[in-house]
């Protein structure tokens, strides 16, 4: 008897279509081919079954094959090699238990790939093998195919990150080099810059970047169609951090004009903080006031949200009067602080941090905002 033996190692007939194996005679298989195909046509195993439906319509209308042929399919486990193998050993010695006939039996094995080929040991040890058929599908080779196929390699999370990645890096190194040199050779310029262009788009496909700059722009889309007040603090807040930096860089300068050379790291520092300290304070309590509004706009608002432009100011309050305190007198632009004002001014930044969380914690338990009610 000549038995036509499909070989699946992981199971994809199994997991995919949820029949039980191993599958034996003509009409199975190929019921079975159906089944896999409709749950996954790309998968390589419905080539496999196909072709085992082929070998065995061949051999029975051969008139040379005096032997009985029949067909099966036998499946593995995902998890492992020698798991898997251990599976196909247990369905080949069903099969073999269910053919009815007192003759030899050989096997003409079945496969998509040389990890299934890795089976044939197992099968050799129970039945002889006659002969072993790769299945290798044939593709088409003109542009669209080609079109086609990147496009799924470039789809690929996986793929696109092995590949694509490393690819842009190597298009970037040039251009580092054209930068070294200063630009010596005109053409060698414009060739780094089409190289960097071409290494800087393979690595923005390659990282999927192309998602999060959707996502970006849906979501500012979203905050301009809600009419959201923290898109206006928030544009307003990064004005006034970058005002600060450079007052803040200012003083620094004026300090280190002011002061003996070189300028003490604790004064350079204390001048950079005095400067721009007022201007990120302001930056704070803005972008804090405008997602509280926002809040209360959607419902959602607490009175402990309150506390946050109160701390601010009480931080902004610590970070002024200590970095006065280092500064020297006589430097323009800069309020110096004795240690009675500084002891005062600390006190103060504490007192309105303490008495801001007091006074909404007091709120919160007397007049509960519709948010808080529903948490309760």
């Amino acid at each position: 008897m000549l038995l036509v033996l499909c070989v699946d190692l992981d199971d994809d007939l199994g997991r995919k279509t949820g029949l039980e194996t191993p599958v034996v005679g003509r009409d199975a298989v190929e019921s079975a081919a159906v089944s896999l195909a409709t749950a996954d046509p790309e998968d390589s195993d419905v080539n496999v079954l196909f072709q085992g439906i082929h070998e065995y319509d061949e051999l029975d209308a051969d008139p040379d094959v005096e032997e009985e042929v029949t067909v099966a399919a036998v499946t593995g486990t995902q998890g492992g090699d020698v798991k898997a193998n251990r599976a196909i050993g247990e369905e080949i010695d069903r099969v073999l238990a269910g053919l009815s006939t007192g003759e030899n039996v050989s096997a003409i094995v079945i496969t998509d790939g040389a990890q299934d080929e890795s089976v044939l040991p197992i099968v050799r040890s129970r039945v002889p093998i006659d002969s072993v058929r790769r299945v290798v599908v044939r593709q088409a080779q003109d542009l669209e195919s080609i079109y086609y196929t990147m496009k799924q390699v470039l789809a690929d999370p996986e793929t696109r990150g092995t590949i694509l990645v490393p690819l842009g890096i190597l298009l970037l190194i040039y251009p580092f080099v054209t930068i070294a040199s200063f630009f010596d050779v005109p053409g060698a310029v414009v060739l780094g810059i089409i190289s960097a262009l071409l290494g800087l788009y393979t690595l923005f496909r390659g990282l999927g970047l192309e998602d999060a700059v959707d996502d970006t722009a849906s979501r500012i889309r979203d905050v301009l169609y809600e009419g959201r007040v923290t898109l206006i603090t928030y544009v307003a807040a990064a004005a006034l951090i970058v005002v600060g930096g450079f007052r803040g860089y200012a003083l620094f300068e004026t300090a280190r004009a002011s002061v003996s050379d070189p300028t003490p790291p604790l004064i350079a520092l204390a001048a950079l903080v005095h400067g721009a300290v007022q201007w990120f304070a302001a930056a704070g309590v803005t972008s804090s006031l405008g997602q509280v509004t926002d809040e209360y706009l959607a419902d959602r608002f607490k009175w402990r949200y309150l506390n946050a432009p109160f701390y601010v100011v009480a931080i902004a309050v610590v970070l002024y009067v200590v970095s006065g305190f280092f500064l020297p007198d006589g430097i323009a632009g800069v309020q110096s602080f004795s240690m009675t004002q500084l002891a005062i001014g600390l006190t103060a930044g504490t007192l309105l941090g303490v008495f801001s969380t007091l006074a909404f914690a007091i709120a919160e338990s007397r007049f509960p905002t519709a948010a808080e009610a529903t948490q309760g």
